[in-house]
């Protein structure tokens, strides 16, 4: 009875503090204050607040179980046995992973573009896939078995065409 009775005076203080805002032509924040001033009736007429005191007792319980009872501490020792023991499974299947080659990406059908039986790109490749054009107005790229030299004859090829 004394806590509906102290939720009726602090919902009343909160709607005497919107209507006063509301004076004042604050519209917004009165009725943001007016939403809150009404929090305390209704959790108290709905039962909640008796509910949330349940909650907070069950709470103190435990917490004075925990610095009076050994059971419990072995309760978090186990618990913590168990975590250690998933992340040391959890490493372990990395650790077997990865010596099988497989790396990250593997079990996934997951190919790096790095990889030497990679394909070539759909669109824009050598071999007439450039979508009908003769070259498509772009440069050739050397074949894998180019070195330096083949490069630097292509360049001073084009320096000499141009005179220079």
């Amino acid at each position: 009875m004394l806590t509906t009775t102290v939720c009726a005076a602090l919902s009343a203080a909160g709607l005497a503090v919107a209507f006063l805002t509301a004076y004042r032509r604050r519209f917004a924040a009165a009725t943001r204050i007016a939403a809150l001033s009404l929090v305390p009736v209704g959790l108290a007429m709905s039962g909640l607040l008796g509910m949330f005191g349940k909650i907070g007792g069950a709470v103190a319980a435990w917490a004075s179980d925990l610095v009076l009872k050994p059971t419990v501490w072995a309760g978090f020792g186990v618990l913590a046995v168990a975590l250690v023991l998933y992340l040391a499974g959890r490493a372990a299947g990395r650790r077997t992973r990865a010596r099988a080659g497989g790396g990250a990406g593997a079990g996934r059908g997951a190919r790096r573009a790095a990889e030497p039986g990679a394909s070539r790109p759909a669109l824009g490749g050598e071999g007439g896939q450039g979508g009908g054009q003769e070259g498509g107005g772009r440069e050739r790229r050397p074949a894998a078995g180019a070195t330096d030299a083949d490069d630097f004859s292509d360049i001073e090829a084009i320096l000499k065409k141009h005179g220079i």
